[in-house]
């Protein structure tokens, strides 16, 4: 979340959308419904009437694959009717700067931009950059009338983008865009204010990063990112997901968001020299220009003494991937299909029932040696071998299932959606021989140790040098047992040496050698410093020569009345509650909204001898505000250039969000463009050329696959189930899989409520109860009548162990993913729906269990 939880509060509009809080973010639902007791106006627009919908001041429906097209239409309609913050958007965007005169968009070129490659399915990028003037910055028309300014284009790509247009493709009634629009559009006034909520509705799909793309342009045109009450608010499906992925969890990343090395930069200069903005903005912070420090800290983190300049800190140490290497995934299931691995770690996760294409993936777990499953429970991956349609005697998989402490039987922190770094205490012991993730790694950790020791396996350098001080060792080294606070004083770095200010007469002691770094303005790129995730400097360190834990914190004070409580916990980065938040001030450091005042410059008072700076809110950065010549600075500090970017030329599918259909879709053509149904970015004719089975990756036999699909969660259970299916409360309230449809479309099929019935796509089939509801209703696409159904992700066949509550939805889904992030399109897909008794067995018997 650019905000956090209890500024929801804050705004005057609220949209939902590709959510559902009401039923699965409850905490965020209480913030919002104190903002509408404020007189906010919650919307939203989802394709099914959702709890969240049944509280809301507005609801629209779409159809489900369709979001650009709506929000396209948003933006075109504030453009058209000048809701925009004019001097936020020339001020603080690039929006006045000029592009390309050769970049060429898709109403020009019929569904691409210019530079596309058909054979490989990418784009060359080389128009997709501004004009630079004699000092290489972009040149600027700050009246925003040239036509090759990125207003202009962002203007003439959206004309495109009628109200009418936009009701044909999403099927949501114009009246409904409008009164949406106009809503939204209410707070491009400095004194009102917008926030946008997400979750997997958005993501899944194969313009995911294009459809929050689409919000961040409407964001910035009303001037909402960096203020209270507004940004961009991803709504994590779990209370330490955010913490997963600030952990370096994903394959492309390290802690903080530092890039993966790769095998073609074989030194840290090479790594730093690729990974490392510049600019010749002189008003731009660009704060990844420290990206040596925080890579070099982290080195001294993994390796400690053993990193020296001499080394290069150990770089050649770290893992690489191969230039261009995909190991998200899909792609590393499909490496798993075909034999590529003999081992598999599967840790906290159910793949057999979370991973689109679920029936290659259990038929990929069955060509492994070994695999380890960490979890509370017995689940569908670790017996995936006895599930349905599996034949035991044929598999030679040996699985390990390691029993784990839940979140209640271990110390440490988690890290949620606002970015709160939150430290929990255990409140009891693990039960039998249960263990903490933590300890289960200190195991395996050493044994891998004393492997190399004893054996001296090929590149030992990366295990035998790694630091492991996380407690009392026994006589063989080993760790007896793991103190998680020394492992996120770790996490928060130290000083290696006595660092001083030097820039200061005489030179300024910041840290002592053996300290806990203060934050990761401290950081060091000589080895002087270390920091296991920068972004977490800060949260666990040093007043008065005793380690405190920022984590722990549990103070109540607001001294600002807008909910940032300050002393309780601590929120990367640097206790900074809302990033981003020198936006919320004019040029000379005043609240655009005095009302909501975040942050505020205060002029040097000789009188009092207060020097000039910043109250509210940790700001972006200590710098004047941008009046300020000399020192002044722009507000978007993580960009080179310093401010909010509309022309998104690093994506791989085009600067600006562009709607194309999902890949299983009831239109025979892109009602946008003809050339392109679907998103040209993805590499369709190469995957289907390789795929032993293309309707594995979609199908596009609307004949034989007639209705919309989406997915989504319910109140009662977590994830795939594994947690919850075996709590007897949880799972008598909600039983089986079903699947939600319209009257309309049930009385075509002779489906009645209740009743069990099939569902089926190009992937398997799927046995369900019936739900007919008003939830769903039929949708007008293009003057043809389409309908759309409804499935949770929640159930598995392991348990309830007769089988009752049927099987994973992801049996049904397309292998197809967002060619950004590869994340999976699950919210879209075709299908049929039949009733049981019309259809022919070709499920196996489910395998007694043993």
């Amino acid at each position: 979340m650019t905000n956090h939880w209890i500024d929801l509060r804050n705004a005057d509009v609220i949209l939902v959308m590709g959510a559902n809080p009401a039923s699965n973010h409850p905490i965020s639902m209480k913030w919002m419904m104190k903002a509408r007791e404020r007189g906010a106006k919650l919307i939203c627009v989802d394709p099914r009437f959702t709890q969240t919908a049944t509280v809301a001041d507005l609801y629209a429906p779409l159809r489900s694959g369709t979001d650009i097209a709506f929000l396209g239409g948003m933006i075109n309609y504030l453009l058209d009717n000048d809701l925009i913050f004019k001097e936020y958007v020339v001020k603080y965007t690039d929006a006045p700067f000029l592009v390309n005169a050769d970049f060429k968009m898709p109403g020009e070129l019929d569904g691409e931009f210019s530079g596309y490659n058909k054979q490989t399915s990418k784009y060359d990028r080389k128009t997709w950059s501004y004009q630079l003037d004699e000092k290489g910055l972009p040149k600027r028309d700050p009246a925003l009338q040239d036509p090759n300014c990125v207003f202009q284009l962002l203007k003439k790509h959206y004309s495109r983008y009628s109200i009418d247009k936009v009701s044909q493709i999403t099927g949501t009634p114009k009246d409904k865009c409008e009164a949406v629009y106009k809503a939204i559009g209410s707070t491009h006034k400095p004194d009102r204010v917008a926030t946008a909520c997400y979750a997997m509705g958005w993501t899944q799909h194969t313009v995911g990063v294009q459809n929050i793309r689409a919000c961040t342009i409407i964001q910035l045109l009303l001037g909402n990112m960096g203020m209270a009450g507004g940004g961009v608010n991803a709504l994590r499906g779990e209370g330490n997901v955010q913490g997963s992925t600030d952990h370096g969890l994903l394959f492309h990343i390290l802690t903080g968001y530092l890039p993966t090395p790769m095998a073609s930069l074989p030194s840290l200069k090479d790594y730093i020299g690729k990974f490392t903005p510049a600019t010749k903005e002189p008003q731009s912070v660009n704060w990844w220009s420290n990206r040596g420090k925080y890579i070099t800290s982290y080195l001294k983190a993994l390796y400690g003494d053993h990193a020296t300049k001499e080394n290069d800190f150990g770089y050649s140490w770290l893992p690489k991937v191969d230039d261009g290497m995909q190991a998200s995934w899909l792609p590393l299931f499909v490496k798993m299909y075909q034999g590529a691995f003999e081992g598999f770690f599967a840790w906290g996760m159910n793949p057999a029932c979370s991973s689109t294409g679920a029936g290659k993936v259990r038929e990929g777990l069955g060509k492994l040696k070994w695999m380890v499953n960490v979890n509370l429970y017995d689940n569908e991956t670790a017996s995936f071998w006895r599930g349905p349609g599996m034949k035991p005697k044929e598999i030679q998989t040996e699985v390990f299932l390691l029993p784990c402490s839940s979140s209640v039987e271990k110390e440490g922190s988690i890290s949620n959606s606002s970015r709160l770094a939150q430290w929990r205490y255990k409140a009891i012991e693990p039960l039998g021989h249960c263990m903490p993730d933590a300890e289960i790694m200190n195991e395996l950790y050493f044994r891998v140790k004393t492997l190399y020791q004893k054996e001296k396996g090929a590149f030992a350098d990366p295990i035998l040098n790694l630091t492991w001080d996380y407690g009392e060792k026994d006589e063989k080294g080993k760790v007896k047992h793991l103190d998680i606070h020394k492992i996120a004083m770790e996490i928060n770095g130290y000083y290696f040496e006595d660092l001083y200010d030097k820039k200061a007469d005489p030179p300024k002691l910041i840290g002592r050698k053996g300290d806990l770094v203060t934050n990761f303005v401290s950081l060091q790129d000589d080895g002087s410093t270390s920091s296991g995730n920068w972004l977490y400097c800060g949260s666990y360190t040093q007043k008065e020569g005793k380690a405190v834990n920022m984590m722990a914190r549990r103070g109540k004070e607001d001294p600002t009345g807008l909910g940032l409580y300050p002393n309780w916990a601590w929120t990367w980065p640097v206790n900074r509650r809302i990033i981003y938040n020198r936006a919320s001030v004019d040029p000379n450091g005043n609240p655009w909204d005095p009302k909501r005042p975040l942050i505020k410059w205060n002029q040097a008072n000789p009188e009092t001898g207060q020097p000039a700076g910043w109250t509210g809110d940790v700001p972006d950065g200590p710098a004047p505000p941008l009046a300020n010549e000399k020192e002044g600075k722009l507000p978007f500090i993580m960009k080179p250039l310093g401010v909010g970017t509309f022309f998104g030329s690093g994506l791989g599918d085009g600067p600006f969000p562009e709607h194309y259909e999902p890949m299983e879709s009831p239109l025979p053509e892109n009602p946008m463009s003809k050339k392109h149904r679907v998103n040209p970015a993805i590499p369709v004719a190469k995957l289907q050329a390789v795929a032993k089975d293309p309707s594995f990756l979609f199908s596009a036999d609307f004949k034989r696959f007639p209705y919309v699909a989406t997915t989504y969660r319910v109140s009662e259970h977590w994830q795939t189930g594994v947690m919850t299916r075996h709590l007897p409360w949880l799972l008598e309230m909600q039983p089986q899989m079903f699947v939600e449809m319209d009257r309309d479309l049930a009385a075509k099929k002779g489906i009645t409520n209740g009743e069990k019935v099939v569902v089926t796509s190009a992937r398997g089939r799927l046995d369900c109860a019936a739900i007919v509801t008003d939830r769903f209703r039929p949708f007008t696409v293009m003057g043809t009548t389409v309908h759309l159904v409804g499935m949770p992700w929640c159930f598995g066949w392991q348990y309830p162990a007769d089988g009752s509550g049927g099987d994973s939805v992801n049996l049904l889904i397309p292998f197809m993913a967002d060619p950004n992030t590869l994340i999976p399109e699950s919210k879209a897909f075709l299908v049929n729906v039949g009733k049981l008794s019309e259809q022919p067995s070709d499920q196996p018997t489910k395998k007694k269990r043993r």
